[in-house]
C-alpha cells in the first residue's frame, strides 16, 4: 500500500488552502497517511529560507497577492491578516501527534479545523479551549490535548530533524515532494494528475 509522510506546519495559510484534497486522493487510491506537524519557523533557517517577519516587504506584499488570488479561486475563505497570527504552534501540534497515536478520529478533518481556525474563524490554535474543540469536531477526545506532552515534543522536534534533511540523504526507496509557499498549489495538482499506489512512501511538505 502507497503511504504519504506528510510534513506541515499548523499555521500555514497554504496547507489551509490545500484544504482536503490531499485526504481525497489518499482515499482514491487507497494510501495511507502520516502527518507530521512540524515548527515551520527553525525550519526556514534550517533550510536557507526566511521567516516572514523577515522578509523584505516586496515579498511579503506578493505573498498576499497570492494567498488572496489562491483562495478566490478556490472558493475558500480566508483572512489575509488574522487576530491570531503568528502563535504558539507547539500545542496544537503536540494534540495532533497524540490523536494520531491514539486514533478514533479524522485527522484530516482535525488538521484542516485547526487551520481554519487561525485563516479564518479568528481563533488562537495556543489555546487549549480551541483544540479540543477542533478535536471534538473531528470525532477525536478532547483529553487528547492534555496527554502524551512529552511524546508530542520528542515526535514534534523528529519531525522538524526529518524535514531538514536534504533529499540526498533520503532513503533511496523514499520520494520526497519539497512544497514552498505558491508552489503548495501546483504540487497537489501535480500529485493529483500523476499518483499511482506504489510501496514506497511519498513525503510532502507544506511551507508558509
Amino acid at each position: 500500500m502507497a503511504h504519504i509522510d506528510y510534513y506541515f506546519s499548523t499555521l500555514s495559510p497554504y496547507a489551509y488552502l490545500a484544504g482536503t484534497r490531499m485526504e481525497e486522493v489518499a482515499a482514491k487510491h487507497g494510501a495511507t497517511i502520516t502527518y507530521k506537524p512540524l515548527d515551520i519557523m527553525s525550519l526556514f533557517g534550517r533550510t536557507g529560507g526566511t521567516a516572514p517577519k523577515d522578509r523584505h516587504i516586496s515579498r511579503m506584499e506578493y505573498r498576499g497577492i497570492d494567498l488572496l488570488r489562491q483562495s478566490a479561486s478556490l472558493g475558500m475563505d480566508f483572512n489575509l491578516k488574522p487576530a491570531h497570527w503568528p502563535t504558539n504552534m507547539a500545542p496544537s501540534s503536540y494534540a495532533l501527534i497524540a490523536a494520531q497515536n491514539a486514533g478514533g478520529g479524522d485527522m484530516g478533518k482535525a488538521v484542516h479545523a485547526l487551520l481554519r481556525a487561525v485563516w479564518v474563524e479568528e481563533k488562537d490554535i495556543a489555546e487549549d479551549s480551541v483544540i479540543k474543540a477542533c478535536l471534538e469536531e473531528a470525532g477525536f477526545d478532547s483529553s487528547l490535548a492534555d496527554s502524551g506532552l512529552l511524546e508530542g515534543a520528542e515526535t514534534y522536534g523528529r519531525n522538524l530533524e526529518e524535514a531538514s534533511q536534504p533529499v540526498s540523504s533520503a532513503r533511496r526507496s523514499t520520494s520526497r515532494m519539497m512544497v514552498h509557499g505558491s508552489g503548495a498549489k501546483t504540487a497537489l495538482q501535480t500529485l493529483m494528475r500523476i499518483w499511482r499506489p506504489r510501496p514506497n512512501p511519498s513525503r510532502a511538505h507544506t511551507y508558509t
